[in-house]
This record gives structure tokens, sequence and C-alpha cells, in this order.
């Protein structure tokens, strides 16, 4: 079992959440969180959050910003609402300026990248497991495979362990993914 859920919220605002038709409120999700990190306490946590949905305010938008800061995500896919035929919010007013919701995505991925750097900066030093994928994209003499927690991690290798799990030592963090060296094949 690896490390990594994702797991869909769209918003922090039980407003919004029942406005989407999410069957959830903000809290509820925090307790599966709690619960998922009782039992495996390094799961990284991917989440989709949706910016601007009609009648979204202020005050909206920065419980979403709460609920991002208090689980920790380690990665999201995050859009700008905009209305698809046939959908029930298609006939709610889009009232929310573009402009604002611009603001709003950029803030929030930014948040979001934040906390990704800190545990792939925290994970320099570490030995993970790592499932060689295949060779390099910026470097065909190294290979490159995802950890447990589905972090990109490159590092020279004979490409031979391609498809194979392998220990790694992370050496480097970067914005998109980690450097390491082999430790070990199994």
């Amino acid at each position: 079992l690896v490390s990594f859920l994702h797991l869909p919220v769209q918003a922090g605002s039980d407003r919004i959440l029942a406005l989407m038709k999410r069957g959830h409120t903000a809290l509820e999700y925090k307790a599966k969180i709690r619960r998922l990190r009782e039992v495996r306490p390094d799961i990284c946590i991917a989440s989709d959050f949706i910016v601007g949905f009609p009648g979204e305010t202020d005050e909206d938008f920065e419980q979403t910003m709460n609920l991002i800061e208090e689980v920790g995500f380690d990665q999201s896919f995050s859009f700008i609402y905009s209305p698809r035929p046939g959908t029930p919010a298609a006939s709610l007013p889009d009232d929310v300026p573009q402009e604002v919701k611009k603001a709003r995505l950029a803030r929030l991925q930014e948040q979001i990248n934040k906390q990704a750097r800190t545990i792939s900066e925290g994970m320099v030093g570490t030995v993970q497991k790592v499932l060689v994928e295949g060779v390099s994209r910026k470097n065909e003499n190294e290979v490159s495979g995802r950890t447990e927690n589905n972090r990109v991690v490159n590092f020279p290798a004979d490409k031979l362990v391609i498809g194979q799990f392998v220990e790694v030592r992370i050496t480097d963090a970067y914005p998109n993914s980690l450097r390491g060296e082999l430790v070990s094949t199994e």
C-alpha cells in the first residue's frame, strides 16, 4: 500500500460544499484525514479544489485556505469554476468576477506548492523505496521513478533496474522532483 491518496474535497466551506452537493462537510473530511494519519502517519494527501464557485464569498474562500493549512496537502488539481451544461450548478449565477477567481487560484496553488516543498525537503537524507519507471526525461544516463508517496526521483543507475523497486537516498529536493543516489536493489 503506497503512502499517497487522492481524496477530493473541492472546497473548505460547508456552505459551498452544500451548494456543490458534495455530501460531506469540511469537518467530516478533516476527520477522515485524521483517521488516515493515525494509521499511516506518513501518508501524503492530494485533492481537487474549485475556486470561484457561484456564490463563493471571501469568507468561503478563506475557509478553503484554512482547510488547506490544517490538512497539509501534498498536491492538488485546482480549477477555476466554469459552468458545465447539464449540471445543477449551470443554472446558478456565475457571480464571482474572473479576476477574483484567478487571484484565488494563484493563492491556493501557491499554498499547496509551499506545503509540497516542505514535504519534499523533509525527505532529503532519507532512504526511500522507489519503483523505477524508465529513463529520466532530462538525462539519458539516469533513471526516474516514484517514491511510495508519489514523488518523482531521478538518479544515476543502470537501465536494468527499470521496472524494479530500489532503495534510493534522497539528496536534493526541487519544485517538481527529487534527486537521489542508488543505495540498493531488491
